[in-house]
């Protein structure tokens, strides 16, 4: 549907992949869901990088980020998002199955917008995934799209 802005949900676990897809289309969300497998085609998809070069220049309503990513890890992803003017105001939301300290105060001291551990019960995990898609997809009111995208990121 055009205008609205993508879900761009980063996770390379296949099982993880499927849940979330299924519960957000639960959750009647016309947004377009983007799936990048690793941190690196992460960044190359909000920079406009690669196989995403072509894509509408609008950045995500959210990034659903897993922590352990192969080639690019989660938090190198939030610092370079978080730590560039031009993105650093798009929500990022660190979906991971990580229960230690360290990420959650290393995610926080980054920027993240939310920490969230992934539930083990499938009915949980179904349910906190639709309400991270509503609440990030209609009912956050973002900030305008402020064009500008850098050259090298």
């Amino acid at each position: 549907m055009a205008g609205l802005k993508p879900i761009l949900l980063v996770e390379d676990n296949p099982n993880d992949i499927e849940l979330t897809l299924a519960a957000l289309e639960s959750s009647q969300l016309a947004n377009e869901i983007v799936i990048c497998r690793d941190g690196a085609e992460a960044l190359d998809f909000i920079y406009r990088r690669g196989a995403h070069e072509k894509r509408q220049a609008q950045d995500p309503a959210v990034v659903l980020l897993d922590l352990k990513l192969p080639k690019v890890d989660g938090l190198e992803v939030l610092a370079k998002i978080k730590g560039d003017p031009v993105t650093r105001q798009v929500p990022v939301v660190m979906l991971t199955s990580s229960r230690e300290e360290t990420d959650l105060v290393r995610s926080y001291d980054l920027g993240v917008n939310a920490f969230v551990v992934k539930p083990v019960a499938f009915e949980e995990f179904f349910a906190a995934i639709k309400e991270i898609g509503v609440f990030w997809a209609l009912l956050n009111e973002p900030p305008p799209y402020r064009g500008g995208w850098p050259s090298n990121a």
